[in-house]
């Protein structure tokens, strides 16, 4: 067996946070990351597009998009996995997950859902215009 990649955290705490988040608002999401790309990125197969390159710390930065419901991406953003690899070192560390600011809500405290998409507290009047503008458009 090959030399494995070990995960390490920027900010360990947040990042579980989010990804109990991910896991109770977007299975599909979670299921990806944990049983596909937590094991490809393991084995130092990285996937996801590549942002940056640091040559003088031997690191590159990486944007994995995980899969999400087409209306969840348009009202909220795309769910990204944001990741650096340090080759000499073997460690891929996870730095976190985007939208941190509904995935932060969604930990805290139970969102509601409007027509099927989750929408936040703080901005439930602007997430259901989003709703209703994208329903009526596709009309």
């Amino acid at each position: 067996m090959k030399d494995a990649y070990v995960f390490d955290y920027i900010n360990e705490n947040e990042f579980k946070k989010l990804e109990r988040s991910l896991k109770k608002y977007n299975m599909l999401a979670y299921k990806k990351l944990y049983f596909e790309y937590y094991p490809s990125l393991k084995e130092g197969a990285f996937i996801g597009e590549l942002t940056s390159t640091n040559k003088t710390n031997g690191t590159q930065s990486y944007e994995l998009k995980l899969p999400t419901d087409l209306m969840f991406s348009k009202v909220h953003g795309d769910i990204k996995l944001i990741y650096h690899v340090y080759e000499a070192e073997k460690i891929v560390m996870l730095d976190t997950i985007h939208p941190e600011a509904i995935l932060t809500e969604g930990h805290q405290s139970e969102l509601i859902t409007y027509k099927g998409v989750m929408v936040s507290k703080e901005h439930s009047e602007k997430d259901m215009f989003k709703i209703n503008l994208l329903n009526m458009i596709e009309k």
